[in-house]
């Protein structure tokens, strides 16, 4: 689980989530027998969602061990097109998909605010989350959190050669070396862009665009092309595909920049017009179970704001590592700059 003192830095981030309050959070609630056998009739449950597709599959395949005979479609891309893809059919009024997750804070904002998310709240939130990681109204809550990580391939850089701060990503050295995501595309690049903007400026990420930096879309992607040796190192990416990659075998490690490094919340919620309202609601409580999050962490390399969950051992905790802690309000009225900064840098 995320530390105390972790968490008392999130709290001044976390408090901007909420965007707008309408009413108070409804009563907690449990996955009761009512509720399993109504969502057995109901079958399935379509989840969108920007986490790794075999972490998101290893989740949905543990709610069907526990409920058989609901089937869960995992729909999985990046934040950023499941933001567009939401906004599309909630536009269109087609309703196809029940429970939404992405890494970009932002879009609760949005989603509330545009009323397209059924207030609920599992009783794992409200006993076990801090009340900074989960909307007032019960809208949405923390499903995971986890870092934008510098990374390197162990097996084509000498630790002693390895970049330290993100300063380091502009030596000549690693021109044409280098391989990160885009903020376009993932929630988590989004997010980190943002950070490093706000802690190093803007000149920083002009610096690193002329680096001939190898371009992929989501934040999953860096780490697999170093564990593939396409390239010696990354310049973001996800932490626990880091995570993933390594404790199987693979040359790979993560740096923890002297700056710091970007921390990004990944929240999730019910939809509104869920067409399987039941079964949603019942995968949506799975979703913040200890066993549930503990498997986040464990198999998925998440952070998890459970407080019964416990860090798998060999894993720099979190209260060791400096954060950067953006602001999810001020992030939303920086997006479209980013996209356009970031384009202008990197040619794409």
């Amino acid at each position: 689980m995320l530390s105390k003192s972790s968490i008392a830095a999130l709290c001044i981030a976390g408090a901007m989530y909420s965007g707008v309050s309408s009413a108070e959070a409804p009563a907690p609630y449990d996955a009761t027998p009512q509720l399993v056998d109504a969502a057995k009739k109901e079958g399935k449950i379509v989840f969108y969602t920007a986490t790794d597709v075999l972490v998101a599959e290893k989740l949905a395949t543990a709610f069907e061990a526990k409920y058989p005979g609901i089937k869960v479609q995992v729909e999985r891309a990046g934040a950023e097109r499941v933001f567009q893809r939401i906004n599309q059919e909630y536009g269109s009024k087609i309703y196809a998909a029940d429970v939404i997750e992405t890494s970009d804070a932002v879009h609760f904002i949005h989603f509330k605010r545009s009323g397209w998310l059924q207030p609920a709240v599992p009783s794992d939130v409200a006993k076990y989350w801090p009340k900074e990681e989960r909307d007032a109204d019960g809208q949405y809550a923390a499903y995971r959190a986890h870092l934008s990580v510098i990374a390197y391939n162990t097996k084509l850089v000498k630790k002693e050669d390895a970049p330290k701060s993100h300063a380091d990503l502009l030596d000549p050295k690693w021109k044409g070396k280098m391989v990160k995501a885009h903020p376009g595309y993932s929630g988590t690049i989004m997010t980190g862009t943002f950070a490093l903007s706000q802690a190093l400026g803007w000149g920083y990420i002009e610096k690193l665009g002329k680096q001939r930096v190898m371009q992929v879309q989501s934040s999953t992607e860096p780490p697999k092309k170093l564990a593939q040796g396409e390239r010696p190192v990354m310049a973001d990416g996800n932490e626990y595909n880091v995570f993933l990659l390594k404790e199987s075998g693979v040359p790979i490690e993560p740096v923890y920049a002297t700056e710091g490094t970007p921390l990004v919340v990944g929240n999730a919620a019910l939809l509104k017009n869920a067409p399987h309202p039941n079964a949603a609601r019942l995968f949506y409580h799975f979703m913040f179970t200890k066993d549930a999050q503990q498997a986040n962490s464990d198999f998925g390399g998440l952070r998890s704001f459970h407080r019964e969950v416990k860090e798998k051992p060999g894993r720099t905790p979190l209260a060791q590592i400096k954060l950067l802690i953006p602001d999810a309000a001020a992030l939303e009225s920086q997006t479209e700059t980013i996209k356009k900064k970031y384009e202008e840098y990197f040619g794409t």
